[in-house]
């Protein structure tokens, strides 16, 4: 049996997901835009969407890092998830919330102005349409431009 602590923290924790997916607070959204590698990750996916194995080529970050960066996201509201055969491609959320969906709006404007940002941007470019893709990169499927609203 677990240790009632954990116990409780994982109830916890559960409760404070479904709440999240309904209508995630500001402060998990200040939380999920604390951290420079979540903020590359939804940089790259303003527009698009995108294989998880993308992220691990551009960033250059292990995929189980990639992936709890993710999660933390999609927990947070602001990222979507699919599965296509093996491979999750993630694409950007808008939240409900007027006031969180304007804080998430003026980030992403804030970060395509910054030379990192744009740099891996221009890996992906690189990543997806170099004729000798990393032999990972060739069998996933293509990032998607996402249509705007």
């Amino acid at each position: 049996m677990l240790p009632t602590s954990y116990m409780s923290r994982q109830m916890c924790y559960t409760v404070f997901v479904s709440k999240a997916e309904n209508n995630p607070s500001l402060d998990l959204l200040f939380r999920a835009l604390a951290d420079p590698t979540r903020l590359r990750l939804l940089n790259l996916i303003a527009d698009r969407e995108i294989c998880v194995c993308y992220f691990v080529e551009i960033l250059r970050i292990s995929q189980p890092k990639v992936s709890r960066h993710l999660a933390y996201l999609r927990r947070a509201g602001i990222v979507a998830s699919r599965r296509e055969g093996k491979w999750m491609h993630y694409r950007l959320v808008t939240p409900k919330d007027r006031a969180a969906a304007s804080i998430l709006q003026e980030t992403l404007k804030h970060l395509k102005r910054k030379p990192e940002m744009r740099r891996d941007i221009s890996r992906l470019s690189s990543a997806c349409c170099a004729p000798l893709k990393p032999e990972l990169l060739q069998t996933a499927p293509q990032p998607a431009i996402l249509s705007t609203v």
